[in-house]
């Protein structure tokens, strides 16, 4: 297809199979964030509403943002700043310690983690708020020399990723940008005013998604925090889509409107493949793709306040993760390297445990697709999750079973059905009791963070 910039042709694209199939992605924030590596860890993102906006921006618990809550006055990353590096230290001085520390990263070893992990595609961050570029475009930062990695970490880490046949996205800070707007944003007023408008920006905006779609051929187009009015979106979708009609773009391209120089509203993207929840996710089967992203901990870039009890375990997150996945979501998990590119051992050891897991049930994950229904629940109260692809049917049990056998509530399957237990070879016996569905537990059940059933029949 040969798509046009206009709306009606943009709508026309749809979400490919490679990702409805791959539901496991990685994000990755690292930066000069990284090097400091402090947020108040005691909030997290979604008790913003709860404490105050005043509050939540002068506790920040995004280690990334850590240089707009450096300007905030009397904040705790301010004193925790002063108090390390001095008042005179400024946040650019970060910049020859990580260019010093990268030279020990290696991006082939990141890149057989996330394989191992089960993850299918990888996102980075390119440029986050605070404007600093991981890979040497023709466009530099025209107010800060030197303003960008002294490795090509894009480049790098998007060869060793498709090495490993994963597919690689880009995020990029499309509206804010802290080089450019020195204005902290202390409440949520400024949040929604802090964009860059001007034309300068605008094209220094455009320039780099072109360069990043044309150097480094991404399957995903990340954007976060709006976009400059002037931006051209619909060029944007329909230059990216013709190049590679099976990429795909996030919600997060809202455009900022303005009047008298000021922005004054938002409004939602006229078009996107998926939405994108943070640090939560939907209650019940949504027709349109999502993908929820989160850290292991409160925190995008590595907080180092942050401790193993901080971070949810990987049982935790494969739970999440079938809940996601049978709602029709990707989950997008967030990894936040060291300055040196070591992913901590508490994240690696989360990361190990779900590829652990993926390895025996991956197959009532990927290229599955929501059922009839998401949830379901045991005599017991233990709770179910459902997927399916061609004639299977998957049970995944979110608890430990109670006794010897498994009695699933309101639900029926055909009586030439075969139930196995995904790490077990042989069947199960069953047996249908009116509305209830009864499975008989094997003898030598291992303990597992969530067992998965599938049911097996040409009439599902």
């Amino acid at each position: 297809m040969d798509f046009k910039p206009t709306k009606k042709s943009i709508r026309s694209h749809k979400v490919p199979d490679w990702f409805h199939d791959a539901k496991f992605g990685i994000f990755i924030h690292w930066g000069l964030y990284s090097v400091p590596a402090f947020a108040v860890k005691e909030l997290s993102f979604t008790e913003s509403p709860e404490v105050g906006e005043e509050y939540y921006f002068k506790n920040n618990p995004y280690a990334e943002w850590y240089l707009n809550t450096l300007r905030i006055s009397g904040s705790p990353t301010q004193e925790y700043h002063y108090r390390e590096y001095g008042e005179d230290f400024a946040y650019d001085d970060f910049i020859p310690i990580f260019n010093e520390e990268i030279e020990k990263w290696n991006p082939q070893e990141w890149a057989e983690i996330f394989k191992n992990a089960g993850a299918k595609y990888v996102v980075l961050v390119t440029k986050h708020h605070d404007g600093f570029l991981l890979w040497p475009s023709k466009y530099p930062n025209p107010l800060k020399e030197h303003y960008k990695a002294s490795r090509n970490i894009v480049g790098e880490l998007t060869k060793s990723v498709k090495n490993k046949g994963m597919k690689m996205g880009f995020y990029y800070s499309t509206s804010f940008d802290w080089s450019f707007n020195s204005e902290p944003i202390k409440d949520r007023t400024s949040d929604m005013t802090n964009g860059v408008i001007t034309p300068e920006f605008t094209e220094y905006v455009r320039n780099h998604w072109y360069e990043l779609i044309d150097e480094y051929e991404p399957s995903i187009l990340w954007s976060d925090i709006g976009a400059p009015p002037l931006l051209d979106l619909l060029e944007i979708f329909a230059y990216y889509y013709n190049k590679f009609p099976d990429g795909v773009v996030n919600d997060r391209w809202d455009k900022l409107f303005h009047k008298d120089g000021k922005l004054f509203k938002m409004r939602r993207t006229f078009f996107y493949d998926f939405t994108t929840p943070e640090y939560t996710s939907y209650k019940n089967i949504k027709n349109k793709k999502w993908e929820s992203n989160r850290g292991i901990g409160n925190s995008y870039g590595y907080n180092k306040t942050e401790k193993e009890g901080d971070y949810l375990s990987s049982n935790d997150l494969i739970k999440m993760l079938v809940d996601t996945v049978s709602k029709n979501g990707n989950l997008l998990l967030n990894v936040g390297p060291l300055p040196d590119g070591t992913i901590p051992d508490i994240q690696k050891k989360v990361l190990i445990g779900m590829g652990q897991w993926l390895e025996i049930n991956g197959e009532g994950i990927y290229d599955t697709r929501p059922w009839e229904r998401a949830e379901g629940n045991t005599l017991d109260n233990l709770e179910i999750r459902f997927t399916h692809k061609n004639e299977l049917l998957y049970i995944h049990l979110l608890n430990n079973p109670i006794g010897k056998t498994l009695k699933i509530l309101v639900l029926k399957i055909p009586q030439n059905s075969k139930i196995k237990l995904l790490g077990y070879e042989n069947q199960l016996k069953w047996e249908q009791d009116q509305e209830y569905l009864i499975i008989n537990i094997p003898e030598n059940l291992i303990e597992s963070p969530v067992y998965v059933f599938k049911v097996i029949s040409d009439e599902l």
